[in-house]
């Protein structure tokens, strides 16, 4: 499958709120029971394969980028990591011997050691959402746009819609910017300031 036309999970850090939906629900995707009132009462506990790191004023959701030529592939000195046929990087578990290699050349710091199972595991965009034509669990979950699933033609083509949409709204005066991270932060800021400056009265 070509690099461009190949899924995967596109991330825009200024519409994140940090609700941490995403985690939950990739949580529960990985869990035995795949349902949330279970999930929290299995032995261990599901871990989620996507994390919300608050940077200053942003929320930025990090996930396993599939790349192309994928370090940890190459790395791995029994071949554990492979890739499906939608590009995405997956570990098989059987063959793991959790020698964290994967996680040493990783640039984004994703593969994490489960020291239970004595393996790593990583994001693997929900292969079996996939197969019934659904989208990954923590794209489902995010209802703020931060996370998107397509190619990158079919990713660009939508922000292309976005923001020609926001010039026709500007144009016409009824353009409000969106609320997001950056406004919750301010507007927490501002808040914070506000009483500050009230009891230093």
């Amino acid at each position: 499958m070509p690099p461009d036309s190949k899924p995967t999970i596109f991330i825009n850090p200024a519409k994140c709120i940090g609700c941490r939906h995403c985690e939950i629900a990739c949580a529960v995707e990985h869990s035995q029971s795949k349902d949330l009132f279970s999930a929290i009462f299995e032995n261990p506990l599901p871990k989620p394969r996507i994390h919300v790191l608050p940077m200053g004023a942003y929320n930025v959701p990090m996930n396993c980028r599939h790349c192309e030529n994928a370090p940890c592939m190459e790395v791995c000195p029994t071949g554990a990591i492979f890739k499906d046929e939608d590009g995405a990087v997956l570990v098989d578990v059987d063959k793991c011997i959790g020698c964290k290699m994967c996680a040493i050349v990783c640039p984004f710091g994703i593969p994490e050691f489960d020291a239970l199972t004595g393996v790593m595991f990583k994001c693997d965009m929900c292969p079996d959402r996939r197969a019934e034509g659904r989208l990954p669990a923590c794209v489902e979950a995010c209802k703020t746009g931060a996370l998107m699933f397509g190619t990158i033609d079919e990713v660009v083509s939508q922000v292309r819609k976005e923001t020609a949409e926001k010039i026709i709204k500007l144009k016409e005066g009824e353009y409000k910017e969106e609320y997001n991270g950056w406004d919750l932060f301010r507007s927490f800021q501002a808040e914070v300031i506000r009483i500050n400056e009230g009891e230093s009265k």
